[in-house]
């Protein structure tokens, strides 16, 4: 058993799992984007074959905050040794199901123009956890198209396609006046969460999360520091 004294980064026991489920009521979504990128860095080490890495080393590898890093993993435990560091295969494992990545999250998108079909071919929504297994269009001359192994359906039929296909997760990609009448409807067909790229906020259900990704804001925030 190890001494108190000489463990601040140490393996999660009893007392980290019940602070990681009440962490989990209240984490913010900053928080979980840099959880996100510990995790992207975790598996680049694992691809490089290193073992072990201290919060200082990622730190500076990776121009975060060792503090940060460390406070961040506080709040679910407690993980490393002084002097140690992180034994990255336990880390990663752990953030894995933490982050809910140990298991699959297929995926239906709902309009399949020039976006849709983009992502639905993407590697980053076919990749580990997340695959786009079906996708919907009301527009008659895309439907019954082949996209990335899949045949685009009639949106008319989207609870039977989320059935069918096992989908959790919607991705909205339609014009603005849609997305509110398609994220009820993916509500109501069962998907667990949403994720809008229509620039427009909808107002989301209980139960039914909903993440906005909206590109032109990140141009004109990079506009903003680019004025003379």
């Amino acid at each position: 058993m190890a001494h108190r004294g000489n463990r601040s980064e140490v393996s999660a026991n009893e007392h980290g799992e019940q602070n990681e489920q009440s962490a989990l009521q209240e984490i913010s979504p900053l928080t979980l984007n840099r959880l996100s990128f510990y995790l992207r860095c975790l598996r680049q080490l694992q691809e490089l074959g290193l073992a072990r890495i201290s919060s200082q080393e990622m730190a500076q590898r990776y121009h975060l905050s060792a503090t940060q890093i460390r406070k961040d993993l506080a709040q679910f435990g407690e993980f490393g040794i002084r002097g140690v560091g992180y034994q990255i295969d336990e880390l990663a494992e752990h953030l894995d199901a933490l982050l809910g990545l140990d298991r699959d999250h297929p995926m239906v998108i709902v309009g399949m123009g020039n976006l849709g079909s983009a992502l639905a071919r993407y590697l980053g929504f076919n990749h580990g956890a997340f695959r786009v297994v079906a996708g919907v269009d009301n527009d008659p001359r895309k439907i019954g198209r082949s996209v990335a192994g899949f045949t685009v359906r009639d949106a008319a039929a989207l609870a039977d396609v989320v059935r069918e296909s096992g989908a959790v997760i919607g991705v909205l990609t339609v014009p603005s006046e849609l997305a509110q009448h398609y994220y009820d409807a993916l509500a109501d067909a069962g998907i667990r969460g949403v994720l809008n790229f229509a620039t427009i906020r909808v107002k989301p259900r209980p139960g039914v999360p909903l993440k906005n990704v909206d590109l032109r804001i990140n141009l004109e925030e990079l506009a903003f520091f680019l004025k003379e």
